[in-house]
């Protein structure tokens, strides 16, 4: 693997040209906006959890507020100890992000450069665009496969050049919710020369079902390119700590420490992750929750004759009408019913919204609300 743990200088017309990335509006916004109340406006925006921050973390935190005083543990020895019994690899194989997000534009700083490419997949996660164009890198963007708007593993081998540095796979990916199988991963790693880094990101890995889950850190002690990102925001519910993490062998994790920043975690997300990475009574709720939702929205969506894609996430995908504005227009007719979703125009997918799964009446109420939206749309439906 190359040592490349320097990130060329871009120019201040580079930076201007990089878009920056939006997250689904916060709720304070929309209650403003649209004259609402807060404690009435439902969020399914975010892939956040809707049963929130565990119990335990809560505790871990309250504990931890002594400490506020001094700075974190900036090599994070509690946590990466924690999270090396739970997934059964040395500390010196993780490193710690200010949410995954960081993970990945490590990554990217730490591995690409200007003349450098990044291959990912069209309507993948922004955030890949974004890191590279960051660095100076060209972006190689392959057209998703048509049915499931997955990543297509052979078009990405086909792009691979001399100048391939990294490469981004989601799974499952956000925000089509597309799976690919423990063996399609596997064979790609093993068909992707050694020198191009492969991130594997698994921030939604939490919700796969019994017959999808694989083993990735596997992976990982087989693959030297292999770099493992997961997340503590959805299924530990500790989205506003900010903390992801990353698997893989030492001397990539090496680059990545290399140029993280001092102290990108605080004390309270150590604190809190520790607790809630052995919750398993909260996972497995979160689980059968998400679950449950999935079945409630996609039967509503089935009975209202919308098309969605199967997800393997804690989100899903649906069509809500067939002109590049549809997305659009019931996003905000959605809004000025206090019903936070996602359109996901700048993935490439204007006729789409991405809502979350939320609690039982939390669904029910968008149900509602989608119905009312695209009554005017299909007025003899």
């Amino acid at each position: 693997m190359t040592n490349q743990n320097k990130t060329s200088a871009i120019g201040l017309d580079q930076v201007k040209a990089i878009a920056p990335y939006v997250g689904g509006r916060p709720i304070s916004e929309v209650a403003r906006e649209f004259g609402l109340v807060e404690d009435q406006i439902i969020k399914l925006a975010s892939n956040e959890n809707p049963l929130g921050i565990p119990e335990s973390a809560k505790r871990a935190m309250a504990d931890a507020i002594a400490d506020l005083g001094r700075y974190p543990d900036s090599n994070g020895f509690e946590l990466k100890a924690a999270i090396s019994r739970k997934i059964h690899v040395p500390s010196d194989w993780l490193t710690l992000g200010n949410g995954s997000n960081d993970i990945l534009e490590l990554t990217t700083r730490a591995v690409a450069q200007g003349g450098d490419e990044v291959i990912f997949s069209k309507h993948a996660f922004a955030v890949y665009p974004l890191a590279t164009q960051a660095v100076g890198a060209q972006a190689v963007e392959i057209n998703a496969k048509p049915i499931d708007l997955g990543h297509d593993l052979t078009g990405m081998l086909a792009a691979i050049t001399s100048k391939t540095k990294l490469i981004f796979v989601a799974n499952p990916n956000n925000p089509t919710g597309s799976f690919l199988t423990g063996q399609e991963i596997a064979d790609f790693l093993g068909a992707v020369p050694q020198h191009i880094v492969v991130v594997l990101d698994e921030a939604y890995n939490e919700y796969l079902p019994a017959e999808q889950q694989y083993d990735a850190i596997a992976m990982v002690r087989q693959y030297p390119h292999l770099l493992v990102s997961r997340s503590f925001s959805k299924a530990y519910g500790l989205a506003g700590l900010r903390l992801g993490y990353s698997v893989a062998q030492p001397e990539l994790t090496d680059l990545l420490n290399r140029i993280r920043q001092p102290f990108n975690v605080n004390t309270l997300a150590q604190a809190a992750a520790i607790a809630a990475l052995f919750d398993q009574e909260f996972l497995d709720q979160g689980a059968t929750l998400n679950r449950q939702g999935y079945q409630q929205l996609t039967t509503a969506f089935t009975q209202m004759g919308l098309h969605y894609l199967p997800s393997s996430g804690n989100f899903i995908l649906v069509q809500v009408g067939a002109d590049d504005g549809a997305g659009a227009r019931v996003n905000l007719a959605l809004l000025k019913q206090g019903v936070i979703v996602r359109p996901v125009a700048n993935y490439g997918l204007p006729k789409w919204l991405r809502v979350s799964i939320g609690l039982p009446a939390e669904n029910a109420a968008f149900l509602s609300a989608l119905e009312k939206s695209l009554a005017p749309l299909y007025p003899h439906s």
